[in-house]
């Protein structure tokens, strides 16, 4: 049986090509898929009707009250076509996703917009504090424009750590492809350090290494030293998860693998609507009871004068 959840990535996507043709955008793509479907015809008033009430639906989810503490908080956004008049424009499709104190993952927001510039993030930060979020202790992100400008109005003290994965991706494409892998194994070496310190002379040892021949990798590793190792003043236990965006990848490959079915679409409603309905999904999925972050590490998090780790996952093979 289909559960109630995926009847409503369903419906948001049936609603999706339904818009398409009222509006005019009758493609060979579209009518396979309304033939997959069930080769439906449908009224422009029984498609506003259709569109009127998932969205109201899923509206409510988007405004969810955020009532409990989440120290960390992943963003990351993708990037979608989407029908303007006769243009065909992208659109930014922002996330955000929060570890709860208790150690549950949950979906926190989305916003669309045209632009990744500080105004958009700074709304989209505000709208989550309206709501409730607060305890916010670290963020992760990609070096998003805006984002850290619009970080520090929202939630003045809470620390950014820039994606590792991101980051790695940049120096790659700063060298040569003869020599990105042995750059990337200098790089990589300073995040399989089990301590702040060995990590310290890591970041040493490679601008020593990188200096002579790629000064452009030195000063993008010089400069985004702090961002991508403030991980290292969190849980050891933590740190696989929060050193990158991984956490929320899944869902953005979710997202992304919704949107091919779609192709363009026919306004920013339409992926608002599909994309609200994937993450309610995501969420209620997180809902049954599995942690990300264990109990116990999330007590060290939270009280970190109580008893002092014993065990180093990068070094016992533990995982969060």
């Amino acid at each position: 049986m289909v559960t109630a959840r995926l009847k409503l990535i369903d419906r948001a996507l049936l609603a999706v090509v339904q818009e398409a043709y009222v509006l005019g955008i009758s493609t060979r793509k579209v009518d396979d898929l309304m033939a997959a479907l069930g080769g439906c015809s449908i009224s422009r008033s029984e498609v506003s009707r259709i569109c009127a009430l998932l969205d109201e639906e899923l509206a409510e989810f988007r405004e969810l009250p955020l009532d409990e503490p989440y120290p960390y908080v992943w963003f990351d956004a993708t990037y979608e076509k989407v029908r303007q008049g006769a243009r065909i424009v992208s659109q930014a499709a922002v996330v955000a996703v929060g570890g709860r104190d208790t150690g549950e993952e949950s979906v926190l927001g989305l916003a669309v917009g045209a632009s990744e510039t500080e105004a958009f993030w700074l709304e989209f930060c505000r709208s989550l504090s309206r709501r409730g979020l607060s305890g916010v202790q670290l963020v992760i992100s990609d070096a998003h424009v805006g984002l850290r400008g619009a970080l520090s109005q929202v939630f003045a003290g809470a620390t950014w750590q820039r994606c590792k994965v991101h980051f790695l991706r940049n120096v790659a494409s700063a060298v040569p492809k003869l020599h990105a892998p042995a750059v990337l194994a200098v790089v990589k070496s300073i995040f399989l350090q089990p301590t702040r310190e060995t990590a310290r002379d890591a970041v040493n040892h490679a601008l020593n290494v990188l200096e002579p021949r790629f000064p452009t990798v030195a000063a993008k590793l010089r400069a985004a030293e702090h961002d991508v190792l403030a991980y290292l003043d969190f849980p050891v236990d933590h740190w696989r998860s929060i050193s990158s965006t991984n956490a929320i990848e899944r869902v953005n490959a979710e997202l992304d693998r919704r949107a091919k079915v779609v192709g363009i679409f026919p306004n920013t409603d339409s992926l608002l609507r599909l994309f609200t309905a994937v993450l309610q999904d995501q969420h209620d999925e997180w809902q049954d009871g599995r942690r990300h972050f264990s109990q116990q590490s999330m007590a060290r998090l939270l009280h970190p004068d109580g008893p002092a780790l014993l065990t180093n996952p990068l070094t016992e093979g533990l995982v969060a």
